[in-house]
């Protein structure tokens, strides 16, 4: 495989709540959930924090353990869980989490793991349109709480409020039959990720986003899906956050595309897969 990848946060002096990493045969994206101003999460190590120690022990196991990716996310998460549950407070709903995606080959196979709401696409060859993998859980339950928050100018002060209720709401159904699946304290939780494998093969390429990334097809509609691949293979990663900072910048008070972050950190990952990638 041959690996491409940008990230940018919110903006600098911020932590990128991020993670991306690879090695020549693997790939792993992770999405922290941030904390909103004003409200508590029970760790002292923070978002960031989570999203580095676990993204990196992902990448280390999926490139030396034999065991499927979704017994290596479970192991992932029980091994952070146990860097700081006697320091933290990991029952408060407001815990660190992220989401997860985890791209690996092996053989002659690509394997594939989604949790949450970042974004796996494939190009599968004589395919016209790219398999689209994304756990929509989320957004399903979020579409309950979303109105008030929509409905109120982007960084005023009555949307940050409204957004920090939005998710403390959240906080409620999360890791919860009926709501929606993230990486966070409890490994069974690795149970409820989309995974997959195709030949490595019939795949031309991929691309892993996080959803500050793929927001530029799935909440601003300025690109098809395709198109998103076709502007990864041209540009590279780089222009497509460029696209996204664009129309981010664009519609700052929310009016035309209402969302909970006026920018959000933002990860694209590329990754060509053939015989003659290199």
């Amino acid at each position: 495989m041959r690996v491409t990848f940008a990230t940018k946060p919110v903006s600098l002096g911020r932590p990128n709540e991020d993670f991306v990493a690879a090695t020549p045969d693997a790939v792993v994206l992770l999405d922290g959930a941030g904390t909103p101003a004003g409200s508590e999460s029970g760790c002292s190590h923070g978002v960031a924090w989570y999203s580095r120690m676990l993204g990196s022990t992902l990448l280390a196991s999926m490139t030396q353990s034999t065991g499927t990716l979704t017994e290596i996310l479970g192991e992932g998460i029980k091994a952070v869980t146990s860097m700081h549950d006697f320091t933290c407070d990991l029952a408060h709903a407001g815990t660190p989490s992220a989401t997860v995606v985890m791209l690996r080959c092996t053989g002659d196979m690509l394997q594939w793991l989604v949790l949450a709401d970042s974004v796996l696409i494939l190009d599968v060859a004589d395919s016209a349109e790219p398999l689209v993998v994304c756990d929509d859980r989320e957004a399903q339950v979020g579409s309950r709480y979303r109105s008030r928050m929509d409905a109120l100018p982007g960084g005023s002060p009555e949307h940050q409020q409204a957004h920090r209720e939005y998710v403390e709401a959240m906080r409620q159904h999360r890791n919860r039959d009926g709501g929606f699946w993230v990486a966070s304290v409890e490994p069974l939780v690795a149970e409820q990720a989309e995974t997959g494998a195709i030949r490595a093969d019939q795949v031309r390429a991929a691309a892993l986003l996080s959803d500050g990334a793929s927001r530029l097809v799935d909440r601003f509609g300025l690109a098809t899906w395709r198109e998103a691949l076709d502007l990864l293979d041209e540009g590279g990663p780089a222009e497509l956050i460029h696209r996204v900072r664009q129309a981010e910048r664009s519609d700052l008070d929310g009016s035309h595309w209402p969302r909970g972050k006026t920018f959000d950190d933002a990860t694209a990952v590329y990754v060509t897969v053939s015989e003659d990638a290199e």
